[in-house]
């Protein structure tokens, strides 16, 4: 990520847009207008991604009136992910946040995340979380808000810590983090790519109670499959023991009933040679067994995993000490004393 800080500023705001001419508008307006009650130096980044209405000379005509904005685009849609990495690449704040473009969350709670960070010097992302305690879901349709909580349940078997909502693009980050992040992934599976590299680096997170409101213009982007399939391959690939260990207890266990199964038949003296009983439990037991070393095996990459990205984060700290205090050492060096 462009680690290249602007002078004095301090909040960078994402806004990842596909075909939104009609909310565009409207939510850079309400995000100018509560960045300015904080007074703090603030840049908005709404980033087009192959947008094929007329986004892009939307977001063209308020740069030139609001001087917060600065647009990103690229010509060909790559999804929400590639829009978040693209504009993360772009921001300069020392605070970075993401949000919609439909503002289903009210722009209030990018002064919330960021008084956090501000206050707690220990938290290092902040979410905005609709399925906690004191946050809440209104005018979702059922069946959606029914996909999104069950999601959400099974991704927490995923991710050590209580967190409740693991999916919402609503989220502040502190640069640090950003800088030694290295995101890989096109699609809304990007915001679980992020938090479980986050997680396994060490930084420290925290939720606070949002509300989640229904798009009031556009079509949602929100699709079923593509969302479901997303989340159980990140369930798997984060918990690997969840899978392989289940599966291999299961077919363990068909292999122990069915040696309980022989044994009774052959005290009862009708147990029929011609029948592959024996064959089946050792096929079952040792199946069992051989799926469940995988499991092992697969958690212990997992921890490899984690590892690297513990080392990766403590070269970013090196990087960053070295450009703030070595940098100039050097620069004084090279200065003619005469």
């Amino acid at each position: 990520m462009n680690d290249t800080t602007a002078q004095g500023m301090q909040f960078s705001v994402i806004i990842p847009m596909f075909n939104e001419e009609e909310n565009a508008a409207e939510t850079i307006a309400r995000i100018t207008t509560v960045l300015e009650q904080d007074g703090r130096p603030f840049e908005i980044i709404p980033v087009n991604d192959g947008s094929t209405d007329n986004t892009l000379a939307v977001l063209d005509g308020i740069a030139r009136q609001n001087s917060h904005v600065r647009v990103t685009s690229y010509w060909k849609n790559g999804g929400r992910g590639k829009a978040i990495r693209y504009g993360l690449m772009a921001s300069r704040g020392e605070y970075i946040a993401t949000i919609d473009a439909d503002l289903s969350y009210d722009p209030k709670y990018l002064l919330e995340m960021s008084t956090v960070l501000d206050e707690e010097g220990d938290i290092d992302v902040v979410l905005a979380s609709p399925y906690m305690e004191g946050g809440m879901a209104v005018g979702v349709p059922r069946d959606r808000l029914f996909i999104s909580r069950a999601g959400n349940r099974i991704l927490q078997l995923a991710i050590p810590e209580k967190l409740h909502t693991l999916t919402c693009i609503v989220r502040c980050y502190r640069r640090a983090v950003i800088a030694s992040l290295d995101l890989n992934s096109d699609g809304k599976e990007i915001h679980l790519e992020i938090l479980s590299k986050v997680l396994a680096m060490g930084y420290r997170v925290k939720e606070i109670p949002a509300v989640l409101t229904s798009r009031k213009k556009g079509n949602s982007k929100f699709a079923f499959k593509a969302t479901a399939l997303s989340h159980i391959l990140f369930t798997i690939f984060e918990r690997p023991s969840l899978l392989f260990g289940l599966i291999g207890i299961v077919l363990t266990l068909v292999g122990l009933g069915l040696g309980a199964y022989i044994l009774l038949l052959y005290y009862a003296e009708a147990l029929n040679p011609n029948r592959p009983l024996i064959t089946l439990m050792i096929l079952f037991i040792l199946g069992g067994m051989q799926i469940l070393s995988f499991g092992f095996l697969a958690s212990q990459v997992h921890y490899l995993r984690k590892e690297v990205l513990l080392n990766r984060r403590a070269l970013s700290r090196l990087d960053s000490i070295d450009k703030k205090i070595v940098g100039p050492a050097r620069l004084n060096d090279s200065e003619d004393p005469g």
